[in-house]
């Protein structure tokens, strides 16, 4: 069988790249990033420019997904247009609640993280855009199930990793969408991390369709009370942020 064609890899290279990033970026920026001379990193924009798949900004000849390749799927849309909407409103929710935010929508039976706000402090943490986490134990995955009828009957039928002793169990998934779909929002404590808890609520595209979720995660302790309740205040600063993205996407009315 003949070996893999360089090119292609490298192109697929920058085309992840420039999915993974939260603007644009130059061609310097992606040479740099993926150790390629200038020369080749600029034949294979031209290249991918010359077909749709990227676009060049012409007022800062920085790069950026092209619509050719967007529209080659709608989920591709969906993350690229849900990431540019988002920005604006993760950061003011992380500094708002003090905690870790992330913005995800489904993958594969997964929950794809396509951007990633650190918690405003000083402790150690690692980026977590591209990474895939759980449906049924993060409060991401469950909004993004509780209004997924497909992936709500995949995960019900499919194994649920126990991640926890806290993890939520196949008889259980059923009525938690129900909670979440009633009250608009979802939430988790220790169900992935044992030390861990989180919020999130969905984030509503054209005609009201859910096109991925927000949320927040942080220490048990200071996202919920000592019952495991999830605060109040915070719920409210997640919902916020998600009504604000969800207006920007024309998913709700001003």
């Amino acid at each position: 069988m003949p070996g893999a064609i360089q090119s292609i890899e490298r192109a697929a290279a920058i085309l992840r790249l420039l999915a993974s990033s939260s603007g644009k970026l130059g061609m310097g920026e992606i040479s740099r990033s993926l150790e390629l001379a200038k020369g080749t990193t600029h034949g294979i924009l031209r290249t991918l420019q010359q077909v749709g798949f990227v676009e060049q900004d012409t007022a800062s000849g920085r790069y950026q997904l092209g619509a050719a390749l967007l529209h080659l799927g709608s989920s591709y849309l969906d993350v690229n247009e849900l990431r540019s909407r988002s920005i604006n409103w993760a950061d003011p929710l992380a500094s708002r609640s003090g905690e870790a935010v992330r913005i995800g929508t489904v993958l594969d039976g997964k929950v794809l993280v396509v951007h990633h706000v650190f918690r405003p402090d000083d402790t150690f943490q690692t980026l977590d855009v591209g990474s895939l986490l759980p449906l049924h134990a993060t409060a991401l995955g469950k909004v993004l199930l509780a209004w997924d009828a497909a992936a709500a009957i995949v995960a019900v039928r499919g194994e649920l990793t126990a991640f926890t002793r806290k993890t939520v169990t196949k008889s259980g998934l059923g009525r938690a969408l129900a909670t979440v779909r009633e009250s608009g929002w979802a939430a988790e404590a220790g169900e992935y991390h044992p030390e861990e808890a989180g919020i999130a609520a969905p984030i509503r595209g054209h005609g009201g369709l859910v096109v991925g979720a927000i949320g927040i995660s942080g220490p048990t302790e200071r996202v919920c009370d000592a019952r495991g309740r999830p605060d109040p205040t915070l719920i409210g600063y997640v919902r916020d942020a998600a009504r604000a993205i969800s207006r920007d996407l024309g998913g709700l009315r001003t």
